[in-house]
């Protein structure tokens, strides 16, 4: 089953997609909507069920793995630094794209003075609630509501103190108990993977029923330029992979293309996480890196959704005809590295802060309920490139420490031997 799913995934995303064809030429697709929708909301209800415990378990572990602080010193700054300019490169080939391309010129959109209702919440994308939202106020509520940045926190602290007390007894046990926790959520998560490809042929059978075939084919440029920015930022991506990884990042991509057809189906992050995480520790890569810094790539690592708010800001401000010189674009790129850390647990998170900052810029909410016609089509390949980057990014980091092991080990000068003493 196991090197059969990608294939049965693929099935699944082209039968969905016929069979929302023709719940569409029915009398009552809405209800037919809804009934494939049951596949999907219970897939993604089963992928919530572990995410929780396997996050906890993964980066618990491998913390409490790690030599010492150093370690997770060194490891930290290596996948942050990985993090912030992995951020800065997407918003800017966001940017790029979007005045190269101009996808929204010509449109000549009117802002009305009327509020516009795009059903987003974006009253607390502030300073003091982004930052106060990190810390979790109870494990038991960050775990009910799946808030992975919250989950991420707790287990940083959780896996810091297991690292500092080891060689304690009762610590000892529990670090035994948290790494035999681990290939039992890997288990569930092969079960749980098993019922993907109906998951997957639910989304887009919904998806599809709803709209139509029309919402493959309309606002074509859009649609067509933002893909061609994607595969611009992957190219990107890869390539610096490679530079570290060599020819090892064609089989990294090739290992991890199901998580990818996962998140690009269901736009679902979180429906790729257990899947990527086994898939990256078949690699070879070391599961404290693994356990490390895939989750914490998970809340500040969205290279497609960077690009995506640089991307939409940009093609509103053209839709409308809102002069926005070069100066206020750079400013407005800073904003958004800001502004969108720690937005990963929010619904269309990448939504959000584009209309939480669009006030800023004088970009009108009409602009967002515009794009919001089509995100779902968007969020499926901004999700899939939020999982090749994470999966690049891991790889790197694994890389940089099996170079530096490598290093070590032979600046170690060997132990000489004692001499026989003569009798």
């Amino acid at each position: 089953m196991k090197n059969r799913l990608t294939l049965y995934i693929s099935l699944g995303m082209a039968l969905g997609v016929f069979a929302g064809w023709l719940g569409h030429q029915a009398g009552d697709p809405k209800a037919i909507a809804d009934r494939y929708a049951i596949l999907a909301d219970v897939f993604l209800r089963l992928i919530k069920m572990i995410i929780a415990p396997l996050v906890i378990s993964t980066l618990v572990s491998g913390l409490a793995g790690m030599s010492g602080g150093r370690d997770i010193g060194r490891i930290g700054t290596r996948s942050f630094a990985w993090f912030v300019s992995a951020s800065l490169v997407s918003l800017a080939l966001g940017l790029l794209l979007a005045n190269t391309f101009q996808p929204g010129a010509g449109l000549h959109l009117t802002a009305g003075t009327a509020a516009v209702n795009t059903g987003l919440n974006t009253a607390g994308l502030n300073l003091r609630d982004v930052v106060t939202h990190i810390v979790p106020t109870s494990l038991v509520d960050a775990m009910a509501r799946n808030d992975i940045l919250q989950i991420v926190v707790f287990s940083l602290f959780f896996g810091l103190g297991l690292n500092a007390l080891k060689g304690n007894p009762a610590v000892d046990a529990v670090i035994r108990l948290v790494d035999g926790i681990v290939p039992v959520m890997l288990r569930l998560t092969g079960y749980v993977m098993r019922f993907a490809p109906l998951g997957v042929f639910g989304a887009l059978a919904s998806v599809v029923t709803t709209k139509g075939l029309d919402v493959l084919l309309a606002y074509g440029r859009l649609l067509c330029t933002f893909y061609i920015g994607l595969a611009a930022l992957c190219a990107v991506l890869i390539g610096v992979g490679y530079a570290f990884l060599g020819k090892r990042v064609g089989a990294l991509l090739k290992t991890v293309r199901e998580p990818a057809l996962i998140a690009f189906s269901t736009a679902s992050s979180e429906a790729a996480f257990p899947r990527l995480a086994e898939k990256l520790e078949g690699f070879g890569i070391d599961k404290k890196v693994i356990g490390f810094t895939l989750p914490l790539g998970y809340a500040f690592n969205l290279d497609g959704s960077m690009m995506y708010q640089s991307f939409a800001a940009i093609f509103i401000a053209q839709a409308f005809g809102v002069d926005m010189p070069l100066s206020q674009q750079v400013v407005m790129l800073l904003v958004l590295m800001v502004s969108s850390k720690g937005m990963a647990s929010v619904p269309r998170g990448s939504v959000v802060v584009v209309a939480a900052i669009a006030p800023m810029f004088r970009l009108p909410m009409e602009g967002v309920a515009l794009v919001l016609a089509i995100d779902q089509l968007l969020d499926m390949g901004r999700t899939m490139t939020n999982v090749i980057g994470n999966s690049v990014a891991t790889a790197v980091v694994a890389r940089l420490e099996e170079r530096r092991d490598a290093v070590r080990d032979t600046s170690t000068p060997a132990v000489a031997m004692p001499q026989a003493t003569r009798a």
